[in-house]
């Protein structure tokens, strides 16, 4: 009961901003990503050369960003395999274009999915820390750029 009068009492921006802070924790992942994102001066576009520069560059980060580029491969295989079975699937037994289209889309989201798994799994990048050296990267860009945020 008391803890219906405290939401009664509570002002409306008072729960925006436990609502805000409900979703930053489970989002704070984003966190490590805030400075590269939303900039004032956008970080130049890079090349497969600096990425791989980086790699032969950093002994920690190096090799865990080769991986995580290699797990790529594995995505868009499971992607495309994922869509062309299901909308050919769907266009074979019913015929209908919409139907071919959204079973297109969902299927490609399905292969992604088990691509992901897949490469998570025989690439053990569940060892890995993966973002850690993705922000790694970022951070090298930026230096080696020159551009300030």
């Amino acid at each position: 009961m008391g803890e219906i009068r405290a939401i009664e009492g509570a002002s409306d921006e008072s729960l925006w901003q436990g609502f805000k802070h409900f979703w930053s924790d489970r989002f704070s992942i984003l966190d490590s990503y805030r400075p590269y994102i939303r900039r004032q001066n956008p970080l130049p576009p890079w090349s497969p050369a600096d990425v791989q520069e980086f790699i032969a560059s950093d002994p920690v980060h190096g090799p865990v960003l080769k991986t995580t580029r290699d797990a790529v491969k594995f995505l868009a295989v499971g992607g495309i395999v994922g869509a062309v079975s299901t909308a050919s699937f769907a266009w074979k037994y019913s015929k209908s274009p919409h139907g071919a289209v959204l079973s297109l889309g969902a299927g490609a989201v399905v292969g992604m999915t088990f691509g992901q798994e897949i490469a998570n799994h025989s690439l053990q990048l569940y060892r890995l820390d993966t973002m850690a050296a993705q922000v790694k990267f970022m951070e090298w860009w930026q230096k080696k750029s020159g551009v300030r945020s």
